[in-house]
Formats: structure tokens, C-alpha cells, sequence
């Protein structure tokens, strides 16, 4: 069965996320009567049409490959400031409009699998390098690009000294640079004149601007420097290349590896396909352990380059039991019985493999527990 999500959807529970933190209702069930209730009629009055709802990437089971995952980063170190509740505010009182389309360029990662122009270098001596890499490194937005693509980033990102009171970006523009905090503190503003507030501040670390460039809005929030500061900056195309197709190629593979795993065969297309936008890459050195028997089970894995050799303790000595290679999955085991790891798993040669934290295990992989629960009997007769 084909799951078609309408291009609406994602904009529309979007604004109402928004609306929902906005005012904070009591009662989340009235209020979102009301404010649907409130865009209908407007709607329906000729005041906003349809077509001016921005549409983002959608997931579809006919070109899934060619969909990249919609999601907001927030995390201790990088807070997503776009999009924010007054951009979605209608002048004239209408509560319910929204902002009208925008015409920064559509970006087709497919499109982007042919281009054969290099990627910008902006030259840095390896000092820098490192310090722009352990920057990065941690950010959630680069957390699923390998070793080759945080390279890129790095090569991409070029400097930019701001000095106190410097506005860095403007609520209401077109996206232009995605930016790193190497020093300084910088405030993050929304509104204008006496409505004007700040909603977080960034000390010597963080980053901001990406969703601009992901989904093609106006910036949603004014950044300004409050200290002299210094910014790693990465502009739109690059971005765009590095980040965007990076996720749409790692879609694909995944989807590919997880339609050759057996378990796996009951999942619809959707299901696979938020099972592929999940899984993170790993990589590991010849003889590197990538889980030891005893520790406390934090996800599972799937080979995705390379061999590992699994290991049991018995009798006190070590045993290698059996060796997986690409298409293979370990570590599900001990999620499932909710133990301690049962065996140690080492790679026989550099690897690259796709893990699954614990939290998306369990929600993702639901239909296929009861098949995983009787593949653990062969672990058991193995030890």
C-alpha cells in the first residue's frame, strides 16, 4: 500500500507546534480547533490561499530515495532559531496567514548526484582545521556524515570576524551562510521595535542558520553579536551539496542494506524509510571493538562496509563464533532481553556500520520484534 504524505501536512503541524508554544493553551484540544477552524475560514475568505502554504521535502513511498527527512535540531551544544512563531504572524490582525512563498531556489538532491563541480576549498592551516573539526564534530545537524563528508565541511567553511553589535543575520532575509560559533556571544532576537525579544543566547559554541537553507524560508530570527566574535561560515550551495545531499545518498544506501536483511522483510516502505533516516554511521579501525560482552546495550548495528568477528567468553577464554559481513545486524540481543551485551563483536577489518540507538529501536522496529526474539535462541546455543 502506497502512504502518500500531502506536501501540506508538514508546514501545517509545523505552524501549530509553533502556535502551541507560543500561548501555551490549557486545553491543547480546543486550541487546536480554533486555530484550524481560524486558517479554514481564512481560507475560505480568499485571505491566504492554499498555495501560499511553503511546501518541504515529503515522504512518499514513489520517490522515497529523492525526500529528505524534515526535523528541527535542538540539542545542549546547537539550537535551531527558524522557523519562529512571528514569521508565521499575518499583518493586519489575521491570526492565522502565513507567510507567503519564497523564491530562493528549490534544491533537487538527485540533481545533485551528476554535478561534477569541486566542492569550495577556502584554505586553513591544520590548526584551524582541527579546531573547526572538533567544532563540528559534536553537532547533530553533521552527526550522521562520515569521516569524507566532515572533511568536506571543513574545507567548505571559510571565516568571518564580527565585531560587538554586528548583525550577523536578519529575520525576514534569504538565507545565505549556515555558521559555526567559534568565539563569542551572540543573541538570538525575534520580532521588531517594542516586540523585539531575545529567545536564546550562544556563548563559544552552537551554531544557527540551517534551517533557512534547508527548507527555503526567511530567516526567522535576527542573530546579532554581543562581544567581539569569530564565526565559521558555510554558504548556501555548499550547504546544500555537503549537507543535503549527504543525507538524501545515505537514504538511499541505507534503504538499499535494510532491504537485504531479512527480519526487515515485514516493514512497509514507510517504515523502512524511517528506519533508514534513524541510523547514524559508524566507522572502525582493523582489530577496534565495536561492543563488549557485559557492557549495557546502547543500540544495534548493521554492516555496512567490511567484516566484524563475534565473540563469547567461555570458560574464561575468549571465542570467535562467527564472522557477519555486509547486510549483517548484531547487537539486538541484548535490547531485546533488555540485559547486558551477551557477546563482544571486533572488526576483522576497517568497518563502516550503520547504528540504531536504543530509543529508535524500540520504536521503529516494532513488527519485527517477534522474529528477532527467535533468531536470539541461536546466540544462546552458540555460548
Amino acid at each position: 500500500m502506497d502512504i502518500v504524505i500531502p506536501d501540506e501536512l508538514g508546514p501545517l503541524l509545523r505552524e501549530f507546534t509553533i502556535a502551541v508554544l507560543d500561548e501555551r493553551p490549557s486545553n491543547l484540544v480546543d486550541f487546536a480547533v480554533e486555530h484550524f477552524r481560524g486558517l479554514q475560514d481564512s481560507m475560505k475568505n480568499g485571505k491566504i490561499a492554499s498555495s501560499t502554504l511553503p511546501t518541504t521535502p515529503t515522504t512518499q513511498s514513489n520517490h522515497a530515495a529523492s525526500s529528505i527527512p524534515m526535523y528541527i535540531i535542538v540539542d545542549d551544544d546547537d539550537m535551531a532559531v527558524e522557523p519562529d512563531k512571528d514569521s508565521l504572524k499575518p499583518k493586519g490582525g489575521q491570526k492565522y496567514a502565513r507567510r507567503g512563498s519564497v523564491s530562493a531556489e528549490r534544491y533537487d538532491p538527485e540533481a545533485e548526484e551528476n554535478n561534477d563541480e569541486p566542492l569550495a576549498v577556502h584554505e586553513k592551516t591544520p590548526e584551524q582545521k582541527t579546531n573547526l573539526y572538533n567544532a563540528i564534530k559534536d553537532i547533530l545537524l553533521f552527526r550522521s556524515l562520515d569521516s569524507s563528508q566532515l572533511g568536506d565541511v571543513v574545507n567548505a567553511m571559510f571565516e568571518r570576524k564580527v565585531a560587538t553589535n554586528e548583525t550577523v543575520i536578519q529575520q525576514g532575509n534569504d538565507g545565505d551562510n549556515f555558521y559555526v560559533i567559534h568565539r563569542g556571544r551572540f543573541g538570538v532576537m525575534v520580532g521588531s521595535g517594542p516586540d523585539r525579544k531575545r529567545v536564546h543566547q550562544f556563548e563559544n559554541s552552537g551554531s544557527f542558520g540551517e534551517l533557512a537553507l534547508m527548507y527555503n524560508m526567511p530567516r526567522s530570527a535576527t542573530v546579532v553579536a554581543e562581544t567581539d566574535g569569530y564565526l565559521w561560515a558555510m554558504d548556501r550551495q555548499s550547504f546544500r551539496r555537503i549537507v543535503l545531499s549527504s543525507a538524501f545518498k545515505k537514504r538511499k544506501l541505507y534503504e538499499q542494506i535494510l532491504k537485504e536483511v531479512p527480519i526487515l522483510k515485514s516493514l512497509d516502505q514507510y517504515e523502512l524509510m524511517s528506519l533508514a533516516d534513524a541510523l547514524g554511521t559508524k566507522e572502525f579501525k582493523r582489530d577496534e571493538a565495536i561492543i563488549k560482552e557485559g557492557d549495557e546495550a546502547d543500540g544495534m548495528y548493521f554492516v555496512e562496509m567490511g567484516m566484524v568477528s563475534v565473540h563469547v567468553n567461555k570458560a574464561g577464554q575468549e571465542v570467535e563464533v562467527t564472522r557477519l559481513s555486509k547486510g549483517k545486524y548484531f547487537g539486538e540481543v541484548a535490547l531485546i532481553e533488555d540485559k547486558p551485551r551477551t557477546a563482544s563483536v571486533r572488526a576483522v577489518e576497517d568497518v563502516k556500520v550503520a547504528f540504531l540507538e536504543r530509543q529508535s529501536f524500540e520504536r521503529l522496529l516494532g513488527p519485527c520484534l517477534d522474529i528477532m526474539k527467535r533468531k536470539t535462541s541461536e546466540y544462546k546455543k552458540r555460548k
